[in-house]
């Protein structure tokens, strides 16, 4: 199969161009492409404007030549069925909700070729390769961490994954986690709006975003959650950081940043327990992974348009953790 790149989207920006973001008028231009695969063009420096690489939130202007090219498409990989065990919660000729096991990865990766969500469900239903155009990726309509568990969603079809895409993109979805948070969070139940990019220096990491220091525009990606304390613990035993005070927070999605909610429980001072990548770097309690579990979801059915609801309970793992806590009252 040939890997050579398609060939650059080129443009000068008329009248009726100028001001519009360039992600925006990108996507206008490619709609066979999603605003998020341009913005990953973006960010990797394949588009242009002037000759030189922009930014997302660029405002176009007049006379601006953009050229944006398309980077080579990926070698096609051959997708190993494995027959990992999956917690099938529901399952129709177009879907599948699987409730995730922590230590998993969604689709395979650089270090997980055949241990990933995808091989399992292949293995399960082998005639979901190619769903949804994603050789790599088929069937997937979200994703989760690695080491968060919980609810996730998969096409079986490509009418049942436009469906769902569809769905995700105009956020109507409702995704509801159960994460144990660092201290005691109050207020017990409000917003968290803060926007959401890469971090500056670190490509692994996302952040919150403070306006351009300049222009005062915007900077990232607008992101919220809502959330609400099911309840206040305390560790029941000392240890070397002093008695600590931890939050069971119910966070509901508002927008599907990556890292969203570890981000901006982190942001509020309240760190997800075990979040190695933005959580302190001493554990102030034991924890074998980042305590978040997609708990809630729900959505239409694709075909059909019927509403329907899928829970799924506190892993052992993450009850393992609140059984070594004493509750508190006042949640």
């Amino acid at each position: 199969m040939s890997t050579s790149p398609a060939p650059p989207t080129r443009f000068v920006v008329s009248a009726e161009d100028v001001g519009q973001r360039l992600d925006r008028r990108l996507t206008a231009r490619l709609p066979d492409r999603s605003r998020s695969e341009i913005q990953r063009w973006i960010d990797a420096g394949l588009v242009t404007v002037a000759g030189r690489p922009a930014k997302a939130g660029y405002k176009l202007e007049l006379g601006d030549e953009v050229v944006a090219q398309p980077p080579p498409p990926a070698e096609a990989t051959s997708l190993q069925p494995s027959p990992i065990p999956l917690a099938v919660l529901y399952e129709d000729d177009d879907l599948l909700v699987i409730d995730k096991p922590a230590g998993m990865v969604v689709h395979p990766a650089p270090g997980h070729q055949t241990d990933t969500l995808v091989n399992a469900v292949l293995h399960h239903c082998p005639d979901l390769e190619g769903v949804g155009g994603d050789r790599g990726r088929p069937g997937i309509v979200h994703r989760l961490d690695k080491e968060t568990s919980g609810l996730i969603v998969v096409a079986k079809n490509d009418l049942a994954h436009r469906g769902l895409q569809a769905q995700f993109k105009a956020r109507t979805v409702y995704k509801e986690y159960l994460a144990l948070v660092e201290g005691r969070m109050t207020p017990a139940s409000g917003k968290i709006v803060a926007p959401v990019g890469r971090h500056p220096t670190d490509r692994l990491r996302q952040t919150i975003l403070a306006p351009d220091p300049v222009t005062g525009e915007p900077r990232g990606r607008p992101a919220v959650t809502e959330y609400h304390v099911q309840g206040y613990y305390t560790a029941r035993v000392h240890d070397a950081t002093g008695r600590g005070h931890f939050s069971l927070v119910r966070a509901i999605l508002h927008t599907g940043r990556t890292h969203q909610i570890r981000i901006h429980f982190a942001w509020r001072k309240h760190p997800i327990v075990g979040d190695a990548l933005y959580g302190y770097r001493h554990l102030r309690l034991p924890a074998p992974r980042q305590l978040l579990h997609a708990h809630r979801l729900r959505f239409s059915l694709p075909i059909s348009g019927e509403e329907r609801e899928f829970v799924a309970p506190i892993p052992p793992d993450f009850q393992a953790v609140l059984d070594q806590l004493a509750g508190d009252e006042g949640a």
